[in-house]
């Protein structure tokens, strides 16, 4: 079985799950999930685990990340984006400057009300298929932060009123909401024109692969080169290795003591240090688990990598 996570570069008209069923089929393997869904007209990044990184699927869908969309302004849809019916349309009679000045009072710890055409649920059922339905429900604002908005182009002619930008934000963040709200608030309306995820923690749109280089790859024997395993998903944390009496404790998922552990000074300082999670490893320097420091003598089992 393959472990690790693989940066794929989702291509226009895919969705996240149909990511994932591809590489099943390259790779032979069931063991496989995205991390984050992406709308299918959207491209970009979309980290996929495989394997025992599966375990990691809910971590990097908490990860920040950053889009590069464009804006339309004038044109609002029940979508949020251009694929939607549009519901209405506007001159648009704004200034560059009056943009600017919107856009960035959306910078920050906001609240945000989650588009109809999105996979949240109510009583069991999607907002989408709702919406499909011509069926309108109550969403609560939620809580998401925009750390930063960097506007590339602002572009105000008679047959084209767009804004390019960057957004670097926290998960739960839709985009096209954040261009709806943007439009709404400067009084002409807008949509989502266009996005692309290019970035995914340490994943970026410039390392990521198509579907079609996962399958040469992995036809070449080599696809394993291209991932990233599930210890260099955590470089920051200090490697601590058992000794054989740990080994048997570490099989089982049971807590570690220092008598357990082989290198132990660099276990009694990372046992000192702010950040109190560890990667474990056993006696023949293979990943394991991660592991928390309980107190100064005591590891205990966060999540645990065994094969």
């Amino acid at each position: 079985m393959i472990n690790g996570i693989i940066n794929i570069y989702k291509e226009k008209g895919f969705t996240s799950h149909d990511v994932v069923a591809k590489l099943r089929g390259i790779t032979k393997q069931k063991k496989i999930g995205h991390t984050g869904t992406l709308d299918p007209d959207a491209t970009g990044v979309l980290p996929v685990c495989l394997g025992n990184a599966t375990k990691l699927c809910d971590l990097l869908t908490d990860k920040d990340k950053e889009y590069k969309t464009v804006l339309q302004l004038g044109t609002t849809t029940d979508t949020q984006d251009i694929t939607g019916q549009i519901l209405e349309q506007k001159q648009v009679k704004v200034t560059k400057e009056q943009i600017c000045e919107v856009i960035q009072s959306f910078v920050g710890d906001i609240m945000q009300i989650p588009p109809m055409y999105s996979a949240l649920k109510v009583n069991g059922k999607k907002l989408y298929e709702l919406a499909r339905e011509g069926k309108v429900v109550e969403r609560k604002p939620r809580p998401i932060t925009i750390h930063d908005i960097t506007i590339q182009d602002i572009i105000l002619e008679q047959d084209c009123q767009e804004v390019h930008m960057t957004v670097s934000c926290s998960k739960g963040t839709y985009i096209r909401t954040l261009c709806h709200d943007i439009g709404e608030k400067l009084g002409c309306g807008g949509c989502m024109k266009s996005l692309i995820r290019t970035k995914v923690s340490q994943f970026t749109v410039e390392n990521a692969i198509t579907l079609e280089q996962a399958q040469k790859l992995q036809e070449a024997g080599s696809l394993e080169e291209h991932m990233v395993t599930v210890a260099d998903m955590f470089p920051h944390y200090p490697k601590i290795i058992v000794n054989e009496l740990g080994e048997r404790f570490l099989a089982n998922g049971n807590p570690l003591r220092l008598e357990h552990i082989q290198n132990i000074e660099e276990a009694k300082q990372s046992a000192l240090g702010e950040d109190k999670q560890v990667r474990i490893y056993n006696k023949e320097n293979q990943f394991h688990a991660i592991y928390e420091w309980g107190d100064p003598t005591l590891l205990k089992p966060v999540k645990m990598f065994l094969n």
